[in-house]
């Protein structure tokens, strides 16, 4: 059986349009809006049997504003085919599964961080991964009833009880680089 889904698998590519050639834009929407509709949808009978199924995909806020699509039209089309994912799945099975989407508030330190968007000095403002993971835990544990929610890691923990998010960084909160689709 299957209890959860986590759809955290993504394709980055932070170009403008005439940057962006046909064969990356078809790789985000491959990866990104496609990879999480066929992973969902391949795992859902599974989950229909589970007394507390969710699904959960990283994914952003959905917010239809031209300044999160004017730097990279097609990671955000792909990104927010995700979102759109968690809004319209949440309806569809509504009562059966749970569909929510987790996005961390600032940078995180991954390897995307470090390779694609600043390096070592964007290293040093972010939090660690066990912040995002933390936050999936606190979602996945809720009952399924819980769905059709755009979270952010820290309200996620804060609603959860954790008052001090100093451990998930070195640097002081000031710091932190704020994640650019927030």
């Amino acid at each position: 059986g299957i209890d959860i889904c986590v759809n955290n698998a993504s394709a980055i590519s932070k170009t403008g349009t005439l940057e962006t050639d046909m064969k990356r834009f078809d790789l985000l929407h491959s990866i990104n809006a496609r990879g999480t509709y066929l992973v969902t949808r391949a795992c859902l009978p599974h989950l229909l049997k589970s007394e507390n199924p969710h699904v959960l995909m990283l994914s952003p806020p959905l917010n239809m504003e031209e300044r999160w699509f004017k730097p990279n039209v097609a990671y955000t089309m792909a990104k927010f085919g995700m979102s759109m994912c968690v809004l319209g799945m949440a309806g569809e099975f509504r009562g059966r599964v749970a569909f929510n989407a987790l996005w961390p508030r600032t940078f995180i330190g991954t390897a995307a961080v470090q390779n694609i968007l600043g390096g070592e000095a964007t290293m040093k403002r972010t939090r660690r991964p066990d912040i995002v993971a933390d936050a999936a835990h606190a979602i996945l544990t809720r009952d399924h009833s819980f769905s059709g929610h755009f979270c952010l890691d820290e309200q996620v923990l804060r609603d959860a009880g954790v008052t001090d998010l100093s451990r998930y960084s070195d640097c002081p909160e000031s710091d932190l680089i704020p994640d650019s689709f927030i």
